[in-house]
């Protein structure tokens, strides 16, 4: 799937000599499917795992590796000038070593000294090696001259021995790219507060009330924010699919630990992005024990519901207390009269703005990845939206937030 941010953009991975490379490849395709222009610098060693022809195949791109192929003039210097993001993964502790030192004896060490781009690092080497003082001392210095680096994970390696030292799975470390890529975005430095997901209200140790939301939207909100640069903290109920590499994530259960989560997160937030699907009521007595039918019930059994907190119109109080958060955006969803329910949440709770869709469509809403949404803002018209992926919409959806804070800021000044 294209992903906006790598529109265009020229990522050069570089490949050390580890048992790991057949993990670059999949990161290599993930990137090239993610739309980025793919360059693959292989090492000799690098190369004695995997062929050059593989990666060519995945990216349909040149593969370099000798320093001396004079294919072009000044190779290492073109690629380092005109990418936009170096990755090397996996990195060894001796291209660390090398990097850290500026030695420049291959291609891809030359290249990195050339290089104008951020610099992401994700490191694989076996047992002792990544906590051996050298090692740690030669991260230090390479992030001291803000190279960023991914993992390892620890676990099991190739020799047997468990530890860190493991490369991150290729989907993270696309994760990785995306948060480096959009670290100048139109959100760089912004606080953006994004919730996602149901809540579960407890009925019985065993059974609780909740509704259909996964959660996809509201994560696709937050890995949105985070390609345009946000520092995003992320509150949530039980979702369906990861967290956004570089959210500050919070994890509730309930409606009213997601209250207190909110309001807490609300110190110099310049927008809250509240996508999450929170119950408006919960039972009154939450049972000690499971509940258990009886033979001699035939009526069945009543539940006495009590209400929820509401947490937009918390935060409305909190805004005209503090000033924060700067921006509120809502969420309505919605199976009748769509636009009059939410113009009347976007007025009653003092919502900057509300996207509204209906989920009793089969194409829109949840537990699918596509959304059809109305933009309504405190004045002005409705903006109905085309049926578009829900990461198009979150994408969309952030630039609308960006554009309202860069004119909120205009009118201030």
């Amino acid at each position: 799937m294209t992903i906006k941010l790598f529109d265009g953009k020229q990522v050069i991975l570089g490949v050390t000599g580890s048992i790991a490379c057949y993990k670059a490849v999949d990161l290599a395709s993930k990137l090239t499917q993610a739309g980025a222009e793919v360059d693959v610098i292989l090492t000799e060693a690098a190369g004695r795992f995997v062929n050059p022809i593989t990666f060519q195949s995945v990216t349909g791109r040149d593969v370099y590796g000798d320093m001396w192929d004079m294919r072009e003039h000044v190779g290492h210097v073109r690629l380092g000038e005109s990418a936009d993001l170096l990755v090397i993964a996996p990195s060894t502790a001796h291209t660390i070593a090398k990097m850290a030192q500026g030695l420049a004896d291959n291609l891809l060490t030359v290249t990195a000294l050339a290089a104008r781009c951020p610099v992401v690092i994700a490191p694989a080497m076996d047992g002792g090696m990544y906590d051996h003082p050298a090692t740690q001392a030669n991260i230090a210095t390479l992030k001291s001259r803000d190279v960023t680096f991914a993992g390892p994970a620890a676990g099991r390696m190739a020799s047997g021995l468990v530890g860190p030292g493991r490369l991150l799975e290729p989907a993270e470390l696309v994760g990785h790219t995306r948060l480096a890529l959009g670290r100048n975005g139109s959100l760089s430095g912004r606080k953006v507060v994004v919730t996602a997901g149901p809540t579960r209200e407890a009925l019985d140790p065993v059974r609780f009330l909740s509704n259909r939301s996964t959660g996809k939207q509201g994560l696709a909100l937050a890995q949105a924010a985070i390609d345009a640069g946000g520092n995003v903290t992320l509150i949530t109920g039980p979702v369906e699919g990861p967290i956004p590499v570089g959210a500050d994530h919070i994890s509730v259960t309930t409606a009213v630990e997601m209250r207190g989560a909110v309001l807490e997160s609300l110190a110099g937030a310049d927008a809250l992005l509240m996508a999450a699907a929170v119950s408006d009521f919960r039972p009154a007595i939450v049972a000690e024990h499971k509940i258990k039918k009886k033979a001699e019930e035939t009526d069945g059994m009543a539940i006495s519901l009590e209400r929820n907190p509401d947490i937009l119109l918390a935060v409305k109080e909190h805004k005209e207390r503090s000033g924060f958060p700067r921006l509120t955006v809502g969420f309505a969803a919605e199976t009748k009269s769509v636009l009059e329910h939410g113009r009347g949440k976007l007025l009653r709770k003092g919502l900057d703005l509300i996207a509204i869709n209906d989920v009793s469509a089969d194409d829109a809403g949840f537990a699918v990845d596509t959304n059809r949404i109305v933009v309504l803002k405190a004045s002005g018209e409705p903006d109905h939206w085309p049926l578009l992926a829900k990461s198009a919409v979150a994408d969309r959806l952030i630039e609308v937030v960006a554009e309202a804070m860069a004119k909120n800021e205009t009118q201030d000044g």
